[in-house]
């Protein structure tokens, strides 16, 4: 029975076959494999399609391609293509027809001219001390109806963390900006070729007035990738740390409220916020020299502890947090892959 089948389906399909004799398809294929390749199905060679008689002779498919190709529709879409020959009282062909002979030559992709963004340079900068590299931006501050802010200007110490300059403005603009960078490099008695200054890309960050102010400082200036936050990490921490203090309000009722809690903030932030990736110290330590010698303070605190009740600390004698020797934004892999 399975033979017929076998020897049916070459004519009628398999489907069909086992419907008139009366074969379960499922049987028919599971005890196909026992019957031999002697006897299984030709391949069915598939039939060549014949040539519609309404359809284009080669030459004039040629002539519709080297019009589709040609300077003046090159950028253009078959539908536009078509209508502009119409309305010259020119007919070629079918829109479809005009988008088959595209596709024969792959060209059936967005044929218009595109905008090509710049390929970005990923920053890999560097600090080893303070005032060597320095993180600006702007955030932010709720006034006290809805749509109202006031901007927050924050200039960081990428090394030591610490604010070195700071404005609340009523606007985001190059002018503030430009303000406070000269006088903060001023108060910080920046040198020409000393500093490199990092922000991400907002219009006051590339300002003509900001760019031609670095370039009169001699100081080095870069831009994190779009929107890439993690180019700028170091502001964003700081923004997050004062944002999420307890006495942060939810709006200020003005610009001087806001300035009130800034002057508030930023002290307790330099002078007493003890930060974990500095060594649980403050940024005023680190930024000022101070950092070697609390740390030394804390170990003899640790010594004597540790003489006291040695059996309290099991592996091995306490130490205090090392200090950062160099802090990087993307620090660049070594030659195992690793960024550590």
């Amino acid at each position: 029975m399975m033979d017929a089948v076998l020897q049916l389906s070459s004519t009628v399909g398999i489907e069909s076959a086992c419907d008139v004799l009366g074969v379960a398809r499922a049987s028919f294929y599971r005890q196909r494999p026992l019957l031999g390749p002697a006897l299984s199905i030709p391949l069915s060679v598939p039939a060549v399609r014949p040539t519609p008689a309404r359809a284009l002779s080669s030459d004039e498919r040629e002539s519709v391609r080297a019009v589709l190709n040609s300077e003046r529709f090159q950028d253009c879409a078959p539908a536009t293509i078509h209508a502009a020959l119409l309305d010259e009282g020119q007919y070629l062909c079918s829109a479809r027809t005009m988008y088959r002979v595209l596709e024969e030559d792959g060209a059936t992709r967005e044929r218009r001219d595109q905008l090509t963004h710049p390929a970005y340079h990923k920053p890999e900068l560097l600090a080893t001390a303070p005032n060597q590299l320095w993180s600006w931006d702007i955030t932010k501050l709720r006034g006290p109806a809805k749509w109202t802010y006031f901007y927050l200007y924050v200039i960081l110490d990428v090394f030591s963390r610490y604010v070195v300059g700071w404005m609340v403005a009523p606007r985001e603009g190059a002018e503030f900006a430009k303000k406070l960078i000269e006088e903060t490099c001023e108060k910080q008695k920046i040198q020409p070729h000393q500093l490199g200054l990092h922000a991400d890309r907002g219009s006051a960050m590339r300002s003509k007035p900001v760019a031609l102010l670095l370039a009169d400082l001699s100081v080095t200036k870069t831009h994190s990738r779009p929107y890439t936050s993690n180019d700028n990490p170091y502001s964003e921490s700081q923004f997050r740390t004062m944002k999420y203090r307890p006495e942060f309000p939810d709006r200020f009722g003005c610009i001087q409220d806001s300035r009130a809690f800034c002057q508030t903030f930023f002290p307790w932030y330099n002078d007493q916020h003890r930060h974990s990736g500095i060594g649980m110290m403050t940024p005023a330590m680190v930024h000022y020299g101070l950092a070697a010698a609390v740390r030394e303070n804390r170990q003899r605190a640790l010594d004597v502890a540790y003489a006291d009740h040695p059996e309290r600390f099991v592996r091995r004698p306490p130490t205090p947090p090392n200090l950062p020797k160099e802090v990087w934004i993307n620090k660049p892999p070594t030659s195992d892959g690793n960024t550590h």
